[in-house]
């Protein structure tokens, strides 16, 4: 976390959280939903406004969390912010290992991952569960999980989606 954010935090130890402002699309995209996109519908149906600032993308990365109870967050500044998951806590992007048979894995935010196990769900989705958590594998980077998968880098079991935020301790939609 920000040395910034950590000192607002001290300074304004009671801002209330915010829930439904802010989301996380499977494609690893960020979305601003303000009272009107709310009132339009849920998310992912009504999306929002895309964030493509690049600075402000940077301090998302950089203060992205989650609370004990599986909630995922960005701690701007004294506030948390409470994030809607389209799919997963984390997107992964995947790059071919050297060794042909495997992929070295980042997420969304540019951290690093080691998987531990692979799922795919009754849509066909590939989910990797890492080190620091589940993630989705985005949709460009599935040639890449194929071959990994083929090649025996990560053994292939099955679980409807409905069950993997309680199996994986995440919050899709957190509440307050």
């Amino acid at each position: 976390m920000d040395e910034i954010v950590e000192a607002a935090l001290r300074k304004w130890p009671d801002v209330p959280d915010c829930h439904g402002w802010l989301a996380l699309d499977a494609r690893g995209d960020w979305y601003m939903r303000d009272a009107r996109v709310q009132a339009a519908g849920p998310f992912p149906q009504v999306k929002g406004s895309r964030i493509a600032h690049e600075r402000l993308l940077s301090f998302i990365h950089r203060n992205y969390a989650a609370d004990a109870s599986g909630a995922w967050f960005f701690q701007n500044g004294p506030q948390r912010v409470y994030v809607e998951l389209e799919a997963a806590p984390w997107i992964w992007r995947l790059q071919p290992a050297g060794d042909g048979a495997s992929a070295t894995v980042c997420a969304h935010t540019g951290r690093a991952a080691v998987v531990e196990s692979a799922w795919q769900d009754e849509r066909g989705r590939l989910f990797l569960h890492a080190d620091i958590g589940l993630g989705l594998v985005h949709t460009l980077d599935m040639g890449i999980a194929a071959d990994a998968l083929e090649a025996g880098a990560w053994r292939l079991r099955e679980m409807p989606f409905a069950a993997m935020p309680t199996h994986f301790g995440f919050t899709l939609r957190p509440r307050p």
